[in-house]
């Protein structure tokens, strides 16, 4: 097996439209990662202190990636846009973290974790990366717990697991309904650690706006300092983005406000493939919106699904109280079409048979906008205490928002935009085409193919913080000779220039409307054009819409402030700057497919029942996306997808 280092770059990157090499070492897929760690090239400790790692993003990924290279012994920088690590929105990811321990006895193994990561993408992921995934899972449980996280356990003191969609063992570790937010506490105590031991410094409330790339290598970045708004440059010998996804471009998603997608965004701007942006993951179980008021929508965990049953009436426009429709007049769809799987669909397709669902005109609630999903038969079998053990915080939490008392009325669900497959390209060792700048968790592309399964996406932050980023950066670093870069060095200011102008550009156009009714206005069509179904008309009229709304943002929106401040209004005109251009790439990359696979469904590809209809023969590929300029199409690079361990065949989940 040949291990290669990243090529020697001593001029800008000229790209071609061509092929890429995901650089995948060659061996039995259960070795390569064992043997790629062995082979590749390490640091001295003694000259670890000598390099200086930029992280982007305190997360569960960037988080126990600056936790873990600090107590390596490297300088470590960790820039997070909240006032701390622990806010970061990794909190939010609820119901557990998926690892092959087989602790139930029920079937599952390494293997059986790849197998079913690879068949829930619908066959568009990358097969060595999705085996280290499933390989790293156990190792990351067993750190876990070593740091004290609360995961829940079985009466005699053994880990507890429970069923996640897309797969028929149960093999996610929880901690109640905020395992997110133990895991990042767990995370935080090691960042913390090192914080106090000097091997990282912590800037909080400091937002990227810009990648430095020198001599073609990524040597820095530009900030913001969002109390002040100073803006700086910070030079590195490696640049790391572990800045989350792109929902938020929907306007209305699961995540936090403050989430974005710039610093991808900014990064593809200075030449960074932006891979597979299309693949949006569309949550089935959210609290459905109420109004045009709403800025955000609530995650209920999928979790959830192991113990409710969802259902509609069968009679359309059906208004009765849930208690007064028999058994007999309710529609348990997923149960009647997916009896292998039944409620534990994977999230694309349970999304997807609730639009139809409502569509149909099924739909409850006072908006006919939701599903029903009902633990009277769980509550009854199992007894209140019990359903109130495993997820009272997430009942809790639905009925501050909506009221209800879904121990006694059943809880009304619809889809929302959640998490984004998509991301930067990266290679095996989660390094972009730019040298020096490294992609994790997910603002890369890597591990999910088009769709994730649920509880992966824990699992995917800390494989690449804890473990994989930790091998495979030390051998870029013992194979690069970087040279020393300075401030004043002409990429320094240029990069300098271009955020001080556009913050100027966006302070003088002193228009007459929000940045949150265009930022609302974006998201309708998204959501409308390239949301849970796609076709190629609407997505045409998508990309005439998304300029149009662009060009009156810049002729008439209003920021009020200044930028020695802090002006949130400032921070989410820029991010929406970035949205309207990524908006169009989403749709650009649909329209381009033309294909059904997992989050990305074309109405024109389906099945006689159905089901997304893949086009193996022409789109058994990542789709990377080179930005050229404003006003010009981007150019699409190709990195072809071999499956030579698992069969391509049509999902099924009957």
């Amino acid at each position: 097996m040949t291990i290669t280092s990243a090529p020697a770059v001593t001029e800008s990157p000229v790209f071609t439209e061509a092929n890429l090499d995901g650089r995948v070492p060659s061996g039995p897929l259960e070795q390569i990662w064992d043997r790629t760690r062995f082979e590749m090239k390490l640091v001295n400790p003694a000259n670890r202190r000598r390099f200086k790692i930029i992280i982007v993003g305190s997360g569960l990924a960037g988080g126990a990636a600056a936790a873990t290279l600090g107590e390596q012994g490297y300088q470590v920088e960790c820039y997070c846009y909240q006032d701390s690590p622990r806010r970061a929105h990794s909190v939010a990811a609820q119901g557990g973290i998926n690892a092959a321990k087989n602790y139930r006895n029920d079937g599952d193994s390494i293997w059986r974790l790849f197998y079913d990561t690879v068949k829930g993408g619908d066959y568009r992921s990358r097969e060595a990366n999705v085996y280290r995934l499933a390989q790293v899972s156990n190792a990351i449980i067993d750190q876990c717990v070593a740091q004290g996280v609360p995961f829940a356990r079985e009466y005699g003191g053994l880990l507890d697991n429970r069923s996640f969609g897309g797969a028929q063992v149960a093999r996610t570790f929880y901690a109640r309904g905020q395992t997110g937010q133990q895991l990042l506490l767990g995370a935080y105590q090691a960042l913390a650690r090192q914080i106090a031991a000097g091997t990282v410094k912590m800037f909080t409330r400091t937002e990227m706006l810009d990648v430095i790339i020198i001599d073609g290598h990524a040597r820095g970045i530009v900030t913001r300092d969002m109390r002040n708004g100073k803006i700086e440059a910070h030079l590195a010998d490696v640049v790391v983005l572990a800045t989350g996804g792109y929902s938020n471009a929907f306007y209305l998603s699961t995540n936090a406000k403050g989430c974005n997608g710039t610093a991808i965004w900014r990064a593809h701007k200075r030449g960074a493939y932006f891979a597979n942006p299309c693949y949006t993951q569309i949550h089935p179980t959210c609290i459905p919106p109420v109004g045009e008021h709403q800025s955000k929508l609530t995650l209920m965990s999928e979790s959830l699904r192991n113990d409710g049953r969802i259902w509609v009436p069968r009679k359309p426009g059906d208004d009765r109280a849930p208690a007064d429709i028999p058994e007999a007049e309710r529609l348990y769809y997923l149960e009647e079409k997916y009896p292998s799987f039944g409620n534990l669909v994977p999230r694309d397709v349970a999304s997807r048979n609730a639009k139809a669902v409502v569509d149909a005109g099924h739909g409850i609630g006072p908006m006919h906008n939701g599903v029903y999903l009902d633990f009277a038969d769980s509550i009854k079998r199992l007894g209140e205490r019990v359903i109130r053990d495993r997820y009272g915080n997430l009942f809790d939490m639905y009925e501050n928002i909506t009221g209800e008392n879904a121990y006694k009325v059943p809880m009304r669900i619809y889809p929302a935009p959640h998490y984004t497959m998509g991301g930067l390209w990266v290679d095996y060792y989660l390094m972009s085409n730019i040298p020096g700048l490294f992609v994790i968790g997910e603002a890369n592309f890597s591990d999910h193919g088009a769709n994730r399964l649920g509880a992966s996406a824990l699992m995917q932050g800390l494989a690449d913080g804890y473990f994989v980023l930790p091998a495979t950066l030390p051998n870029y670093l013992a194979s690069e000779k970087l040279a020393k870069v300075s401030e004043d060095a002409d990429a320094v200011r240029e990069a300098v220039d271009s955020v001080e102008r556009l913050t100027k550009q966006l302070l003088s156009v002193n228009g007459t409307k929000s940045v949150d009714h265009y930022h609302r206005e974006l998201g309708k069509i998204i959501w409308e054009y390239c949301g849970m179904s796609r076709t190629a008309e609407g997505l045409k009229t998508a990309l005439e819409l998304i300029p149009q709304l662009r060009a009156e943002f810049w002729e008439n929106v209003r920021i009020p402030g200044d930028n020695g401040e802090i002006n949130q209004e400032l921070e989410k005109a820029g991010r929406l700057v970035d949205y309207f251009k990524l908006g169009e790439l989403m749709c650009i990359d649909a329209l381009h497919r033309n294909e059904s696979c997992g989050g990305h469904f074309r109405e024109e590809y389906q099945t006689a029942e159905g089901e997304a209809l893949r086009n193996d023969d022409e789109f058994t590929y990542v789709a990377a996306w080179q930005y050229t300029d404003e006003d010009s199409a981007p150019l699409l690079h190709k990195e072809p997808l071999t499956f030579e361990n698992v069969k391509l065949t049509q999902r099924s989940y009957k």
